[in-house]
């Protein structure tokens, strides 16, 4: 056999230290504000809060190229909570995957960053989502895919919302997942705790969470979805689980760096006008104040 018929599978992305992720979230919490600002519409609580999460994935956890986007042994990752792509757009210009100018062009008319991610738009998304509740679904046919063809060293990640699970179709999808012990299925619910109408707990309760997963035959984590060395400590557990399926309820703060838009469900859905922008701006380039900007 020649030699070229052995390929040994690397991460094809940098090594970054913990310090260094966390700037990168910082980064991307920026960017999220100045793409929301341009486009005049999206939303700002989720992308915000979601920010730690994409910044694990796609600078630590996923094996991936953004030079080459189609690899055949790339890790999936797939979005369910649709309206919180400009964290996804955000994390994927900053790993390389397009220009960052392009970045303010989000929800423009022929823009490839459209306000719900279109797969066939741009290369990088395994998935179009728009209708909540469907992603998951999507990524156990993708894993059960995978182990169907002996793939076993290709994870299927998702991320979805605490509020998108009161759509039955979630619950219908747990079910397979947990059928099947989709081992190679790891799950990360934004428990944010907000919805477009208000508070989860008031709008259609979901506690006890954990226990519901754990009863669909999940194995279940909970975190702090804010602290990346949390995030990847949790997926390395979450592989160590040989027959099931995980789930990881990361608890994080909606509107996360930005004082006036944390816990408030009210951003949900709208973004920021010029004055909010420069305030939002003002307090994650300073940490909320803990350290001096040079920009300002």
């Amino acid at each position: 056999m020649a030699d070229d018929d052995f390929v040994i599978i690397v991460s094809r992305m940098p090594e970054y230290s913990l310090k260094e992720l966390e700037e990168k979230a910082d980064i991307i919490r920026q960017d999220i504000i100045k793409m929301l600002l341009a486009a005049g519409s999206g939303h700002s609580a989720g992308p915000l809060g979601l920010a730690d999460i994409f910044t694990a994935l796609y600078f630590h956890i996923l094996k991936h190229d953004p030079k080459n986007p189609d690899w055949g042994e790339r890790d999936i990752l797939v979005l369910s909570n649709g309206h919180c792509v400009p964290v996804r757009y955000a994390a994927m210009a900053e790993a390389g995957y397009f220009d960052k100018k392009e970045l303010a062009t989000l929800r423009k008319l022929g823009s490839r960053l459209q306000g719900h991610p279109e797969r066939v738009r741009l290369p990088g998304l395994e998935t179009t989502s728009g209708p909540l509740g469907s992603g998951l679904s999507q990524a156990i046919g993708i894993a059960l895919a995978h182990r169907m063809d002996g793939l076993k060293d290709r994870w299927v990640y998702v991320v979805m919302g605490d509020g998108e699970q009161d759509e039955g179709n979630v619950w219908e999808a747990a079910m397979l997942a947990g059928k099947e012990k989709l081992a190679n299925l790891i799950v990360f619910t934004d428990r944010n705790n907000i919805q477009i109408d208000g508070p989860t707990e008031q709008v259609m309760p979901l506690e006890d969470f954990k226990a519901k997963w754990e009863a669909f035959g999940w194995h279940v984590l909970e975190i702090d979805g804010n602290d990346i060395e949390a995030v990847i400590d949790a997926v390395n557990m979450a592989k160590a689980i040989e027959n099931k399926p995980t789930m990881i309820v990361a608890h994080t703060v909606p509107g996360k760096g930005v004082d006036f838009m944390e816990y408030d469900f009210t951003w949900h859905g709208k973004p920021p006008d010029a004055e909010q922008a420069k305030q939002a701006l003002h307090e994650l380039r300073t940490l909320q104040g803990k350290i001096r900007s040079e920009h300002e």
